[in-house]
């Protein structure tokens, strides 16, 4: 069964074909030639209580949905997924993910699959559309539909579900999830954006615009699944009501919960809590004969800790560390720490603390992209690292998880509106956040710590950017909130809202939002903007006291690079037959030479005279010859009518025979033989660039002390 919905002049087309009939729920959903397939699938049984909710979402791009075959020789199967992939699915997890039952002990699995590109229209709101497609119609409990759209800003004009073409040129690009409570009020339950130091303002009239479009995909749900969609499957609701009471009662008693929680020092509240959790297993031991799983303890537990947290928030302003609602946690920065590095900076807010490392390469370090809808190279990028004992925790040290990959994107995202261009700044750039411990909000922490080791690098950037995350608490039956600036470690996790905001003073570079609850109505969201634009004041006033601005120099130990602007067509020239000038150059010198297809040219070595030196073989190979200048060069072969010489790189002249003596000469050997070493001038250059030159000495004829006299390609005058 088909149905169709159309946004903006945009048709997206849904279509309920069954063909994936073993999931319980499939949709393929279009818009122009791009197609998705979404399902979903749960398993037939309850799992034990994990502590969290099982879902595991995927997001898989196909290289056959763009035509094309995997570049790589020996490996045509689609492998790992790409991050932009991983992305992806952490987009769709974050919205669909608080929408399920609290109580459903199922495993869920949804996976979007790129089935078309068109290279016009993005799939990953196809993907997330589809997501709430099939999970709305399948029997699966879940509590949405909900909406998504990606809004644009361009040219003085929001766009809804832009092209890339459109993304590209934006200067705000946002996608919002919304869904729709009991009372038919649009709550936004997921926010990724990314802005060029967008205003806060702009954010919400984004969303003023996209709200009417949100609310037409939800009710567009809503009407296939009242018509296709299968009964939900009932949820056993857990009786647990004499264990929570008795739980309740002991945390209660005396406070115990209260004195164990609120403390300024993150690892005595662990202590605390883990020491007060252990009397509490004790005490339902003695005083409990049914057996019960520490699961179902932890859970009430936790459940509780959640209440408390709240209701002192709400109630009396009073945070589990004892800061103001608004209060930043104590702040300190670093730079230049690492010696032999080329860039790095220390950024510590409270316990958490980012140490960002920086390297600077040459333009041929670049990281070259091929995915399904990328396919290039990509000169600036920042990686995450949160190895397990910034937690205090012991793990396998195993390569980036998703987590590691979607913290890291969001700090890239954040900094990237503020790189230099590579005609300004032709360095490859790279930088590595080394989480050293955490407490909360690492990835805005990452940002800081990354615009200090940009500027302690030299890289000019625009300004220095700056992060925090916003919390939030709220009564559902009151509708009574608090907003919370940069939250911590309990305050993440039992709070309602994580909403992270990036940028300069200039605006918005990055911005990022989940919810635990329904969702957040726009006053919550501009207000949450506004504390956040305060509080990276504040974080940008502590930053600039330690660096304001670039440094006027890189660091000795980064590569030097410089450019050389020539003809397209004298690229060849350049390179050689199987390339045999270009790595004659590189042996010679040690530098790397990268050319571009318009002809530029960027030579890189580990110092400036090896770079200098490589870059005057390449000038030498491809300026232009003048008559009347003077040159040292080498007879390369003999002629019945005179001698060619080399005189520059590749390029050679002709000495006639009347030029290499004012006496008449009956043999050229007479004079040079191949392999001298000859000053010659140019005489003339005739119509077909053939150069003819004039025999000024012949220094192999002459010997020193030390043997033949030494020459280079350098122009004499």
């Amino acid at each position: 069964m088909k149905f169709s919905i159309v946004l903006a002049e945009k048709k997206i087309e849904v279509d309920f074909n069954n063909l994936a009939e073993q999931a319980n729920g499939s949709v393929f959903v279009r818009s122009g030639g791009t197609v998705v397939l979404t399902t979903c699938v749960m398993s037939k049984n309850d799992i034990e209580n994990r502590g969290f909710f099982p879902l595991t979402v995927e997001y898989e791009e196909k290289y056959y949905a763009a035509g094309r075959i995997k570049g790589s020789r020996y490996i045509k199967r689609e492998g790992r997924p790409s991050d932009e992939a991983i992305c992806n699915a952490r987009l769709i997890d974050r919205a669909i993910r608080p929408v399920f039952p609290k109580n459903l002990r199922r495993e869920v699995q949804v996976i979007s699959t790129v089935l078309s590109w068109d290279g016009e229209n993005d799939p990953d709101i196809l993907g997330l559309l589809g997501a709430s497609l099939s999970l709305s119609v399948s029997d699966i409990p879940w509590e949405g539909p909900i909406g998504a759209v990606r809004v644009c800003w361009k040219d003085g004009n929001f766009i809804v579900n832009p092209t890339y073409q459109e993304k590209k040129e934006s200067e705000l690009d946002v996608v919002f999830s919304a869904l729709s409570n009991q009372n038919g009020e649009v709550l936004i339950n997921m926010i990724e954006g990314q802005g060029n130091e967008a205003e806060e303002d702009l954010l919400v009239k984004a969303y003023d615009f996209g709200e009417e479009y949100l609310k037409q995909l939800i009710e567009f749900q809503r009407e296939i699944s009242q018509k296709i969609g299968k009964e939900k499957i009932a949820l056993v609701k857990d009786d647990n009501s004499s264990l929570k009471e008795k739980i309740y009662q002991f945390l209660d008693d005396n406070q115990k919960l209260e004195k164990a929680l609120f403390h300024k020092d993150k690892m005595v509240i662990e202590k605390n809590l883990n020491e007060l959790k252990e009397e509490l297993i004790k005490f339902l031991e003695e005083n409990t004969e049914e057996d019960i799983e520490e699961k179902e303890i932890e859970e009430i537990f936790y459940k509780k800790i959640d209440e408390v947290v709240h209701r002192e928030v709400l109630k009396n302003n009073k945070r589990v560390d004892g800061r103001k609602l608004d209060e930043i946690r104590e702040i300190s920065c670093q730079v230049g720490l690492l010696p032999r590095t080329h860039g790095s900076g220390l950024f510590c807010r409270g316990k958490t603390k980012a140490l960002s490392i920086l390297t600077l390469g040459a333009p041929g370090d670049e990281q070259l992209l091929e995915g399904m809808e990328i396919v290039g190279e990509k000169r600036y990028m920042h990686h995450y690292n949160f190895p397990p004992y910034c937690s205090g925790e012991i793990k396998p040290v195993r390569g980036p998880g998703r987590r590691e990959i979607g913290h890291g994107a969001l700090a890239e995202k954040a900094l990237l509106p503020l790189i230099p261009s590579k005609e300004e700044f032709p360095y490859t750039i790279r930088v590595v956040t080394e989480i050293l411990s955490s407490n909360g909000s690492t990835s805005m922490a990452a940002v800081c710590g990354s615009s200090l080791a940009l500027m302690d690098a030299g890289v000019p950037i625009k300004r220095p950017a700056a992060g925090i995350a916003m919390g939030l608490m709220e009564d559902k039956s009151t509708g009574e909130y608090k907003i919370l600036t940069d939250i911590q470690g309990p305050e993440d996790h039992h709070g309602d809202m994580d909403f992270k905001v990036a940028g300069t003073r200039k605006g918005m570079t990055a911005i990022q939002m989940d919810v635990k609850i329904e969702g957040i109505n726009k006053k919550i969201m501009a207000e949450a903007l506004k504390r956040a634009r305060k509080a990276r004041m504040e974080i940008l006033d502590k930053m600039e006291k330690v660096i304001d601005k670039p440094r006027n120099r890189i660091s000795p130990y980064a590569p030097k690079i410089l450019t050389l602007q020539i003809d397209p067509e004298r690229i060849g020239d350049v390179i050689g037959s199987g390339g045999k000038i270009i790595n004659g150059i590189i042996k010679k010198t040690g530098a790397t030479i990268d050319i571009q297809d318009d002809g530029l040219i960027y030579i890189s070595a580990e110092n400036e005279e090896k770079a200098r030196e490589a870059l005057e073989f390449i000038h030498n190979i491809v300026r232009e010859v003048e008559i009347g200048e003077v040159f040292e060069g080498e007879v390369k072969r003999i002629l019945d009518f005179g001698a060619l010489v080399e005189i520059l790189p590749n390029r050679e002249g002709l000495i006639h025979i009347s030029k290499l003596s004012p006496n008449h000469i009956k043999k050229v050997e007479d004079v040079v033989k191949v392999g001298d070493k000859v000053l010659v001038k140019v005489v003339s250059i005739d119509e077909q660039k053939r150069i003819n030159l004039a025999l000024i000495k012949n220094f192999s004829r002459k010997k020193t002390s030390s043997g033949f006299r030494k020459t280079s390609w350098r122009r004499r005058t």
